[in-house]
């Protein structure tokens, strides 16, 4: 392999142990901010009893809470809580002094509608006012500094990143930039051969550098891919885009060089994000946090109440014949990576290698306690386990022999998508009837076709919906054999 295939790496993790987060440095700041604006609300008043001797009218914590509550609001639209703000190097006590008269006046407004304002005193509301401003300033710049300490440290961690790019824009960027202007963390860093001859194809050198930052991303679990890319050669990102379909990985493509510059003149305004976002996830991470969810309760609560059954099976398929009560296989998941999947043994062999033959028809190598348990689905019991480890959902596209995905891998163009969510005990396909022996191209054509309806059209409804078919799909016990 070339020295440009082999890239230059320049990223690799940090030290390992616990890490803080990068997405929730904002929500800490926001959270810190309100909790000292209801502290200075409870202390301005107290202050001002012991200094005029007053018993009443000083702000009260419901008071604290509702100007806290509209300074994080205005924060969050004024963008002092965007993570650019937090790593900035500027000092943002004009922001911080402008949101918080703008709070008061929203305050002595409220007060003035719901005619209120007799019970508090004007020395602890300008007691309260002044601390809670002081407060917020001396507290913006020792976040600061601290955020600044922990990430030289490199204890902050971002999305976990492959970083694909040309020399010269790698070159412009550091992993500390990249973390704090991006939000993600560099694993690895992969140069891109770039070929400055125009083509409607990606020449074959390019073409394996974007494999390799494919096979880094699995190898390294990456969350994302990072395009750093010129923006003046379009079409070249529009082919490596298309070369990224493989991944189920989101791809950012950062702004390249020459942008970069203009957002270091103060004038410059930004949103909320610096990169363009030119591939999207199949699910989202709350989506995910949520299906995942799902699969534990569900297959924790299915293990308890199977487990005699599962304990009847595995005295079963002993006393039945010679053999291990579990057949393992390895198969692809999410992103392709390999994964040992977990059956109930039912037949006499145990194929796993690069010819596995699809059960058939009166197959002779089923045994005769496995012929029950195929036609009853009971053999994919076990593969709760490999839901609960994490390697497998509920419901997704059905995980095939790693011969069978070669196989078709190479006949269908799609095939490949079905790895883009982890594989399921259940699926689309598999309601739909799409289940045994595919002894013809077109019956995994169909196939494949449902598995990516279902990622396309993914929700927890349509989970809860295809499980629910499951049921009755097993009680027809139709294909299966």
């Amino acid at each position: 392999m070339t020295d440009s295939l082999q890239h230059d790496v320049l990223g690799h993790e940090r030290r390992r142990g616990l890490k803080f987060p990068y997405a929730l440095l904002k929500h800490v700041l926001a959270c810190g901010d309100a909790s000292l604006i209801v502290l200075a609300s409870l202390l301005g008043g107290g202050f001002y009893q012991l200094i005029a001797n007053a018993n009443s009218g000083e702000p009260s914590f419901g008071a604290g809470a509702i100007a806290a509550l509209l300074y994080v609001l205005l924060g969050q639209l004024s963008g002092l809580y965007d993570s650019r703000a937090v790593f900035s190097k500027r000092r943002d006590a004009g922001q911080i002094v402008t949101n918080w008269l703008l709070v008061g006046f929203l305050l002595t407004t409220l007060a003035f509608l719901l005619k209120i304002g007799s019970i508090f005193s004007r020395g602890s509301v300008i007691c309260f006012a002044v601390l809670a401003l002081a407060f917020l300033i001396v507290s913006r710049g020792l976040f600061k500094r601290l955020v600044a300490g922990v990430i030289e440290e490199g204890q902050v961690q971002g999305r976990r990143a492959i970083v694909l790019g040309t020399r010269e824009e790698l070159a412009a960027i550091d992993s500390s930039e990249l973390l704090e202007a991006f939000g993600s963390s560099e694993l690895r860093r992969i140069v891109f051969s770039y070929d400055k001859n125009k083509s409607f194809s990606l020449s074959d050198e390019e073409a394996r550098t974007v494999d390799a930052a494919i096979h880094a991303a699995r190898e390294w679990r990456a969350h994302e891919i990072v395009l750093a890319l010129s923006w003046v050669d379009t079409r070249k990102i529009e082919l490596v885009r298309d070369r990224l379909r493989d991944t189920p990985l989101p791809v950012q493509l950062l702004p390249d060089r020459k942008i970069r510059s203009l957002t270091k003149n103060p004038s410059f305004r930004l949103g909320n994000s610096l990169s363009v976002e030119i591939k999207r996830g199949p699910l989202s991470s709350s989506e995910q946090l949520a299906k995942r969810a799902v699969d534990i309760v569900g297959a924790g609560l299915a293990l308890i109440l199977l487990l005699p059954l599962i304990l009847l099976t595995a005295v079963a398929i002993k006393l039945d014949s010679p053999g291990p009560v579990l057949f393992r296989q390895r198969r692809k998941g999410l992103n392709s990576r390999e994964f040992v999947i977990f059956k109930f043994r039912s037949m006499s062999v145990m194929e796993d290698g690069a010819s596995v033959v699809q059960a058939q028809r009166r197959d002779p190598r089923v045994t005769r306690v496995g012929r029950v348990l195929r036609k009853t689905s009971i053999d994919e019991l076990p593969q709760l386990l490999n839901v609960l480890i994490g390697n497998m959902s509920l419901v997704g596209p059905r995980p095939h022999a790693l011969a069978h995905d070669n196989h078709y891998g190479d006949l269908l163009s799609d095939y490949a998508f079905r790895h883009h969510v982890k594989p399921g005990i259940t699926g689309w396909a598999q309601v739909k009837g799409y289940r045994g022996e595919t002894s013809r191209v077109e019956l995994m054509e169909e196939r494949v076709d449902c598995d990516l309806w279902y990622i396309n059209n993914w929700s927890l409804l349509l989970d809860f919906k295809i499980m629910a078919l499951t049921f009755f799909e097993v009680a027809r016990r139709r294909n299966a054999y």
